[in-house]
């Protein structure tokens, strides 16, 4: 059975930093396609950052590019989301997601597997 359970997140001021992981179980991080994306009430979910099992191809949202940063410990089988200058557009629910490695639109939600349960981010002007 596969699981994705993340911790962390919380409330926040503009310009903080805050970080969200997942402890997978049930997948090897060694072969799995691993993404987060997030949902603001109202919206659509939204790609946020995925990362190749042999970690050469990461890729990111522009919103997050260069304030957030997607990493992996195969070994503690565990996915990290270290998210810097936190901005109110920031907040929403943030979820894990695994994948198979084929995955050809990997920023559409659909395309995805398996899902965490989600952690709230809140950014306070």
């Amino acid at each position: 059975q596969v699981r994705l359970v993340e911790s962390g997140g919380g409330s926040v001021q503009a310009g903080d930093s805050l970080r969200l992981s997942c402890v997978t179980s049930g997948i090897s991080l060694s072969t799995t396609y691993i993404a987060w994306f997030r949902q603001a009430p109202g919206k659509e979910r939204e790609f946020v950052a995925a990362i190749r099992p042999s970690d050469v191809y990461i890729d990111y949202a522009a919103s997050v590019k260069d304030r957030f940063t997607i990493s992996k410990n195969n070994g503690k089988n565990t996915v990290t989301l270290q998210m810097n200058a936190l901005d109110p557009e920031d907040t929403a629910g943030y979820y894990c997601a695994a994948g198979l490695n084929q995955i050809k639109n990997p920023r559409e939600a659909g395309e995805w597997l398996y899902w965490g349960q989600g952690k709230k981010v809140t950014v306070h002007s």
